[in-house]
């Protein structure tokens, strides 16, 4: 059987240390995939100009791997400016699935853990949008019955794997009849496979004064909306977490993954070896799980709740000092032990 392989874009501002993290983890535990590291992003792209943040080398390089990896990438808010990285990739391999858990840790004032399942590839992230005059501009919400349907699959399917009970769709459906009509009716259709998954419908503007207000309602369930509402949604309950720098995640299609930290570059940060380098690491650890070596996924993933809990070596985002290399270090090493044991 051949080598699975695996392009992993170092990315912008903290991207490339983060990702160095990232794969001194991986190599820690000894995985047997073949990792070919490469340049994506605002910054090369400011060296070198054009129409895409990806180079036609990095386009066939992604085609050719079994996955990749997403770094945290810059997207430079100008009209004149190439679409973004992730939502390139998303909508060249149809990733239309963002899955991000939202899980806190022992030490934590709220006991959380539920999962925000994120359709990827249409709505206003379609980037159609075009100007009427020099005043006034339009853009689309673009919504198909395939792209809710297969998401709205997964999102069952998530819950179903994960043993919850619970599925909350989130729309505007009173305002957005027409679009999220389309949505909802994928919902209850897609409902009738999994019956013992009970369904409940909040919109955007309430749901996100219930997770300020009562967050854990939401525990043990599947949390399922368009593009848009759901990357709000799922910003805002990290929020619970401690730090966005500990929300991992993936994208899924039917025949390619792509894995990222949900959170920016942060360029101020860069070089600094300051920040959380967990969600990196962890979306690292889906990266190998999806390859096929879910062992160590598992003992990444344990080593990583190990280290938060102990608390001694966290970053300054969960009330630590430790450097990105020192917790890095910490997890690597607590990584390989479970390993051998």
């Amino acid at each position: 059987m051949s080598k699975k392989t695996a392009a992993i874009i170092r990315g912008d501002g903290t991207g490339p240390e983060l990702v160095e993290a990232m794969i001194k983890v991986l190599r820690a535990c000894n995985i047997q995939i073949e990792l070919i590291p490469c340049d994506a992003g605002s910054e090369w792209w400011q060296k070198v100009g054009g129409t895409s943040y990806i180079s036609q080398d990095v386009w066939k390089l992604l085609e050719d791997s079994d996955a990749c990896f997403k770094g945290p990438t810059t997207t430079v808010p100008n009209p004149n400016a190439p679409r973004s990285v992730a939502v390139s990739i998303r909508q060249k391999f149809e990733l239309y699935a963002n899955v991000r858990p939202i899980k806190t840790y022992k030490n934590a004032e709220r006991r959380l853990y539920f999962i925000c399942v994120r359709e990827a590839t249409e709505g206003l992230y379609a980037g159609i949008e075009f100007k009427t005059s020099d005043d006034s501009a339009i853009a689309i919400r673009k919504i198909t019955r395939k792209g809710c349907e297969r998401v709205t699959k997964k999102g069952f399917q998530i819950a179903n794997d994960a043993g919850f009970k619970k599925l909350f769709a989130i729309t505007k459906r009173n305002i957005l009849k027409e679009t999220d009509g389309i949505f909802w009716a994928a919902v209850e259709k897609t409902q009738k496979e999994f019956k013992t998954i009970e369904l409940e419908e909040y919109y955007i503007d309430n749901m996100t004064q219930q997770l300020v207000k009562n967050p854990e309602r939401f525990n043990n369930s599947v949390l399922l909306s368009t593009n848009l509402f759901m990357d709000i949604i799922s910003e805002c309950a990290s929020g619970h977490v401690g730090s966005i720098g500990t929300v991992y995640s993936g994208n899924y299609g039917d025949h390619y993954a792509m894995f990222e930290p949900a959170h920016g570059s942060a360029p101020k940060y860069a070089d600094k070896n300051k920040v959380n380098p967990v969600a990196t690491i962890l979306s690292g650890a889906w990266l190998v799980e999806y390859l096929g070596e879910k062992h160590i996924s598992k003992a990444i993933f344990k080593a990583t709740e190990d280290v938060i809990n102990e608390n001694k070596y966290v970053t300054y985002d969960l009330g630590g000092n430790a450097t990105l290399s020192q917790m890095t270090d910490r997890i690597a090493t607590t990584a390989g032990k479970l390993l051998r044991n």
